[in-house]
């Protein structure tokens, strides 16, 4: 099947806008990284200034100039990016990379994530598997899901055909500034493109157009130019 170019990485991303950038070098999707961000991050936390990060416990690198909550709980490998903010329980199980200015809210839990910079995550939400973009927003509640209930190796489908990743585990691929409404559900295998916005309590699965308002399954409408 040919490459859908929608759902690339070099559509849905600002690569200068992570510190993982190298992360994506000669990948076509970005769900492609996941089975290699621990290693990344071990790689590349070993190579950080430690002018300006300080290393915490087994794998774990923190920006000095970031907040951590002293009741947020940070477990290796992961890397805290500068002017980030890890805010009181937060709960960061494992290969994560937090991106600089980024905000890790109250009981929001991360496994096997890249984070780019300015992402929000601030309030309950669950962010496994998944690679956010600049600047993307998940509303309050609002989580990624990321095994099918039959267990089944995920899929990910779009109106061009569908595409096998070969993987059990992979939640959202949220592109640059996507805006996510509180209590939403990103099923397995969702992929959203830059600048979209999804409603309040959306069921979203498959693939979700670039610049586009997402108001229930099967209603997807272009936004307006301003």
């Amino acid at each position: 099947m040919e490459t859908l170019t929608a759902l690339t990485v070099k559509e849905l991303y600002t690569l200068d806008e992570t510190i993982a950038k190298d992360i994506f070098e000669g990948v076509t999707y970005p769900w492609e990284v996941l089975p290699k961000i621990s290693a990344f991050i071990v790689e590349l936390g070993n190579t950080l200034s430690e002018e300006e990060y300080e290393k915490r416990g087994e794998n774990v690198w923190v920006a000095k100039s970031a907040k951590v909550a002293p009741t947020a709980f940070i477990n290796g490998p992961a890397i805290i990016g500068k002017e980030a903010e890890v805010r009181h329980c937060a709960f960061i199980r494992g290969n994560a990379i937090v991106g600089e200015g980024a905000v890790v809210g109250n009981s929001t839990e991360l496994k096997n994530v890249i984070l780019f910079n300015k992402v929000q995550v601030p309030h309950y939400n669950y962010v496994g598997d998944s690679i956010l973009g600049y600047k993307s927003h998940m509303g309050a509640g609002s989580i990624t899901s990321n095994v099918k209930s039959d267990k089944k190796l995920v899929v990910v489908k779009t109106p061009d055909g569908n595409i096998e990743t070969g993987m059990k585990k992979f939640g959202a691929m949220l592109g640059d500034e996507v805006e996510v409404g509180c209590g939403s559900v990103l099923n397995p295998g969702t992929v959203v493109g830059s600048h979209s916005n999804i409603y309040p309590l959306s069921s979203v699965r498959g693939f979700v157009p670039g610049n586009s308002i997402y108001k229930k399954q099967g209603e997807v409408v272009e936004k307006m130019k301003s």
